[in-house]
């Protein structure tokens, strides 16, 4: 099936509207050279929440600092990821609002590869900051209980969680008229949804009406998961219910993106 060419009526190929993709998505990557403080979120943001509560809570809730890290870690990538999806909506919104679409518009490449680029390329941010919080994480103590495949499981689990959350981010980033607006959703909905799951403290340390809500939240499935592909222990359960809800994310926020992008581009 071909695509339409942005302002044109002629058709791209679908092998071009990928090589459109990968050329903005390279685009998108490229703009950290100019723009530095791009990394912030993928770099010194992930490192300091990880500073902070490894040394600031790490003894009061597991005794140590190293052990909190074995418990806590993975509850940190998930939070990290999850707030780093607000990226893609933001760049987005941010293009759209200072005219680089109406540029685009005039260029003969598919309509949807800007889309597609913006999220390839925070898909490889993402990956990016799994890994930066994975090597920060040994050099203060943490150690892999598991093997090379549950830890390439565990980063394969998050970016496609990652990818399908960003799609929330999409939707919004497409429906209001400020990048700001963009961040607002996300303490609305992300910052109440991580704190209140068991990424960073245990389930049975908390109220047991709060522990009915922690156990169904898809942000402690998806910690659960990443626990025991890098640490060790329950792995099958968590992880098929974490791919479920990334099913479910992107079959109802992806279309629901599309037509909103489709609309206002």
């Amino acid at each position: 099936m071909t695509s339409t060419i942005v302002g044109r009526g002629a058709s791209v190929s679908p092998v071009e509207g990928l090589r459109n993709t990968l050329t903005l998505a390279w685009r998108t990557l490229v703009q950290i050279k100019h723009n530095p403080f791009e990394l912030l979120d993928f770099s010194i943001q992930p490192i300091m929440f990880l500073l902070l509560f490894t040394y600031v809570f790490g003894g009061a809730i597991s005794g140590s600092p190293g052990d909190y890290l074995k418990f806590g870690l993975a509850g940190i990538v998930v939070q990290n990821m999850l707030f780093a999806t607000l990226n893609t909506g933001v760049g987005l919104n941010t293009d759209l609002t200072k005219g680089v679409f109406d540029r685009l518009r005039s260029l003969p490449i598919a309509r949807w590869s800007p889309l597609a680029g913006r999220i390839v390329a925070d898909v490889a941010k993402q990956t990016w900051a799994v890994a930066l919080l994975l090597v920060v994480g040994m050099i203060l103590g943490f150690r892999v209980g598991t093997g090379p495949l549950q830890v390439l499981g565990a980063f394969g689990l998050l970016i496609v969680f990652a990818l399908a959350a960003s799609w929330m981010s999409v939707l919004v980033g497409m429906l209001v008229s400020e990048p700001e607006k963009v961040q607002i959703f996300g303490f609305v909905l992300l910052f109440p949804l991580t704190f209140a799951s068991n990424a960073f403290a245990p389930t049975q340390t908390m109220p047991g009406w709060l522990q009915a809500w922690v156990k169904v939240n898809p942000v402690s499935i998806l910690a659960d998961a990443t626990r025991g592909l890098l640490v060790g222990g329950p792995v099958s359960t968590p992880v098929i219910q974490s791919l479920i809800w990334a099913a479910g994310l992107m079959a109802v926020f992806a279309p629901l993106a599309v037509w909103a992008f489709r609309r206002r581009v």
